[in-house]
């Protein structure tokens, strides 16, 4: 093209072709947000700010009548209701009781349920023959069953013990046959080929890989163990902090309520945290 082509091509308005194998210019990336992170200290100075400010609200609503202090009770007199209920000797006795029937319940729901999910593997056919009564279990409310439970057991600490494995059974189960039904078949086939036994896949492959699907209902488990001995209390219970909650309630000592209310609070986190304890140990080593 000469010199007077292009000029003539300018004044028509048409722009000169651009030149093949250009790109593009790229667009320039966006950066995702910043979100720094708070240190430790102002995480917890943050909420005991929120627990300060909102108990200092409820106090100020019920001196100055905007809280009904007869339903809602005011922090003042909870704590002088917490005091007394420590001074006397039924406090400790009330934690004790309820803090034995959920570990108990607990440990006995989570170790027979996981070791009824793994046997499972043993037999397709027995497994199919369990499995609808243990799904008719998980649909029954097993809250339904704490009166039967009560006068079969009587009022003392099995009967607290034995809602709260009902709680914990059906799950644990559930989870470790979940684990057994994701197992690898051809990780069986491999051990059989090298002529292990039946029992040596069942503790060196079976149990090892569903090990993590069992740890991960431990801190369901403690939060279920826990209700069920709550409820069993409620129905009928000589000492526990259900029986304390349930007495205040008929008393109308609403200050009574919540500091078992605050003690049980208090206790279900502990526990909580001490399972999330053995949690991490226990997955340590383990291949998830």
């Amino acid at each position: 093209m000469t010199v007077q082509d292009s000029r003539a091509v300018g004044k028509i308005g048409l722009a000169p072709a651009r030149p093949t194998g250009t790109k593009p210019a790229a667009r320039p990336l966006r950066r995702l947000p910043a979100q720094k992170d708070w240190p430790t200290w102002a995480l917890v100075a943050a909420q005991i700010g929120i627990f300060v400010g909102a108990v200092a609200l409820w106090e100020i609503g019920a001196r100055t009548g905007f809280v009904d202090a007869f339903f809602w009770s005011q922090p003042s007199a909870i704590a002088n209701t917490m005091a007394a209920f420590f001074g006397s000797g039924d406090a400790w006795t009330d934690i004790s009781f309820t803090f034995r029937s959920t570990i108990l319940g607990f440990l006995i729901g989570t170790a027979a349920g996981s070791l009824l999910g793994l046997s499972f593997w043993w037999s397709r056919n027995y497994a199919a023959i369990v499995q609808p009564y243990i799904i008719c279990l998980e649909s029954i409310p097993k809250l339904a069953l704490a009166p039967l439970i009560i006068l079969v057991f009587g009022i003392g600490l099995l009967s607290k013990v034995a809602v709260a494995t009902a709680l914990t059974l059906v799950v644990s189960t559930l989870t470790a046959y979940s684990g057994v039904k994701a197992l690898d078949a051809d990780g069986e086939k491999l051990f059989y080929s090298l002529g292990a036994s039946r029992m040596q896949v069942f503790r060196k492959l079976v149990v090892p890989f569903c090990l993590p699907w069992i740890i991960s209902v431990l801190r369901v488990n403690i939060g279920l163990a826990l209700t069920g001995a709550i409820v069993g209390e409620f129905i009928a219970s000589q000492h526990g902090l259900g029986r304390a909650i349930l007495y205040a309630g008929q008393t109308y000592d609403i200050a009574l309520v919540w500091v078992a209310v605050l003690v049980l609070s208090t206790l279900a986190v502990v526990m909580y945290a001490a399972v999330s304890w053995l949690e991490s140990v226990l997955r340590k080593g383990v291949k998830q």
